[in-house]
């Protein structure tokens, strides 16, 4: 399978346009357009450990939703964990694709797959952005009936795995109606509450943000790694689809950087 196909069939379903003007997705290093995928493994961040297990595992291709390089390097001496990265990927033939903003932004990407993990149904994305195909920045959408503010974030606590689900004051509201964003999504909390949903659910936000919304919606944060791990399976999905016979791998690592004691 050529690295060209491979990539194509990623861009179909979230193309490179739909990125952020801040994001870096795509391809970062290696692999020529003619060179053969002897097999891809999916992870959510790119680090050496994961370079390794690549290896390993018989894969030359790395597709990561994180970009390993978002910022230019004026040297590559291997202080740190990026440029070391750079080196080995090289030095083992291993190519480095990633899918960030754009898979964030695309419909049925990161969002549209955390609404479907947690039931929400009548989705639209919670900003609208202007490109040629559908696209934006969240999604909003309906829990099939009601639940208790308690219940709903215990049952979030639980589906992804979060070791703390933070949240703002609990005043017995009835939770319906939910916006969420993957990552780091405080900036459309505006957007949550112009939509009249009762809960905004995204991976991490900012302190002061909190403040002043406590009559208005539940404010939950579950985790970024925890609320994007399911782009591991978007990627799967999309390559098997398009290539049965392709060698894909998920990772058998958990590369969140962050514990809780």
């Amino acid at each position: 399978m050529k690295a060209k196909q491979v990539l194509d069939a990623l861009e179909q379903y979230a193309p490179l346009p739909l990125q952020d003007s801040f994001d870096n997705a795509g391809l970062q290093i290696g692999l020529t357009e003619e060179q053969e995928v002897a097999g891809a493994l999916l992870c959510l961040d790119v680090t050496e450990a994961i370079i390794d297990e690549a290896e390993c595992k018989g894969c030359n291709l790395i597709i990561a939703h994180h970009p390993l390089l978002f910022h230019g390097l004026k040297s590559i001496t291997g202080k740190n964990y990026v440029e070391r990265c750079v080196v080995k990927a090289i030095k083992k033939g291993i190519g480095i694709y990633a899918a960030h903003t754009n898979l964030d932004n695309a419909q049925g990407g990161v969002n549209y797959r955390i609404a479907e993990k947690i039931g929400l149904s009548n989705l639209s994305f919670l900003e609208t952005k202007q490109f040629d195909v559908p696209a934006g920045a969240g999604v909003i959408g309906e829990l099939p009936e009601a639940e208790e503010e308690v219940h709903f974030l215990n049952r979030l606590k639980v589906m992804f795995g979060s070791k703390c689900v933070r949240h703002n004051t609990l005043n017995g509201r009835k939770i319906r109606r939910v916006a969420l964003c993957g990552g780091a999504g405080g900036f459309l909390l505006a957007d949550a509450i112009a939509r009249g949903a009762d809960a905004f659910l995204t991976g991490e936000m900012r302190y002061h943000d909190y403040f002043g919304h406590d009559d208005e919606l539940l404010i939950a944060e579950m985790g970024h790694y925890e609320s994007e791990q399911y782009t591991i399976d978007i990627f799967a999905e999309v390559l098997q689809k398009h290539f049965p016979e392709l060698k894909i791998e998920k990772t058998s690592l958990n590369t969140n950087p962050i514990f809780y004691l």
